[in-house]
Formats: structure tokens, C-alpha cells, sequence
């Protein structure tokens, strides 16, 4: 039987306050819409109540959390329903709600979904390959080739402006 935390109301609170940005930014890199971006947000704190999982620390919290963004959304998007929406016309809707809509957010937005993934972890949350490749559950190398390959593709799209700091 896995372990359950017990936590209270107050602290899933307070897990969500402390953790829904950087959940929305998780799952603004892979959808369309502000729409699905928030039913992937919700998916994600309503897994984590449900799962009810016991956490050695914060960073582990953090993993879990970006993991199972990552899976919800990569869920979704597989889902038969959705291949058949026409999603262009939202585009415009993201542009209004990103922090950063400068030519580098739009090269990183253009990017697919498990590139926009890793340097969205790699550049603003800050973590190592090796990390990435554990909370992704990938093996190491595939996560070198995905930034070495998203890296490419930005210095293609951005020439002289692109800068990885």
C-alpha cells in the first residue's frame, strides 16, 4: 500500500500556491489555448490530491509536479479528440498571456512540445540534463540530443540574437 501524507486542506493550499506558476508554465509550453492550459493545471493539483504522494523534499515535490504536468498534457494532446480541432486560431490568445513576447518567446513557442519542454527546464527552471532526464523519465542521452537539437533550431530561427544565457 503506498505511503499517504495526510496533509489538510492548508497544506495542499500551500503546495498550490507555491507551485502553480511554474505549473502553468509547464503546461503553456505544450497547449494551444488558455483553456487547456487551465484544465491541465487543474488535472494536474486534482492527480496530486488523489495521489496523495509523501515527498522527501521540495525538489521532489518539484519533479512531481513536472512530471505529471508534462504527462497530462502529452495525454491530452494524443487524445483522438483533439487531433480534429482546429486549434490556429488561438494562437493570437497566447501571445496576449505570455510574460515575454519578444522574438526569443515566439522562436521558443515555435518549437515542438517536448523541445519547448526541456528548455523551458533547462533555461528557466534550471536544471542540469541529468535532472531533466529523471523527472522526464528519459534516459540521459535522448535529453542531451533534445537540447542540443532545440538549441539548433533556435540559432536557425534567431541568427546573432540567439544567446542560451
Amino acid at each position: 500500500m503506498p505511503k499517504s501524507s495526510g496533509r489538510g486542506a492548508k497544506e495542499w493550499e500551500e503546495i498550490f500556491d507555491r507551485r502553480v506558476d511554474m505549473v502553468w508554465k509547464i503546461c503553456f509550453a505544450y497547449m494551444k489555448n488558455r483553456t487547456d492550459v487551465e484544465d491541465a493545471v487543474q488535472n494536474t493539483f486534482l492527480q496530486l490530491i488523489k495521489a496523495d504522494p509523501v515527498f522527501e523534499n521540495e525538489e521532489h515535490e518539484k519533479a512531481w509536479l513536472i512530471r505529471t504536468a508534462s504527462n497530462i498534457c502529452i495525454n491530452t494532446l494524443k487524445h483522438w479528440w483533439r487531433k480534429r480541432e482546429d486549434i490556429a486560431g488561438h494562437e493570437a490568445e497566447l501571445y496576449e498571456e505570455a510574460a515575454d513576447t519578444g522574438e526569443v518567446w515566439e522562436a521558443v513557442r515555435a518549437l515542438p512540445p517536448k523541445y519547448r519542454t526541456v528548455i523551458y527546464l533547462r533555461f528557466v527552471e534550471g536544471y542540469s540534463g541529468e535532472e531533466i532526464a529523471h523527472i522526464l523519465r528519459k534516459p540521459s542521452s535522448t535529453i542531451r540530443n533534445q537540447l542540443r537539437t532545440a538549441r539548433a533550431m533556435l540559432r536557425e530561427r534567431l541568427g546573432d540574437d540567439y544567446d542560451e544565457e
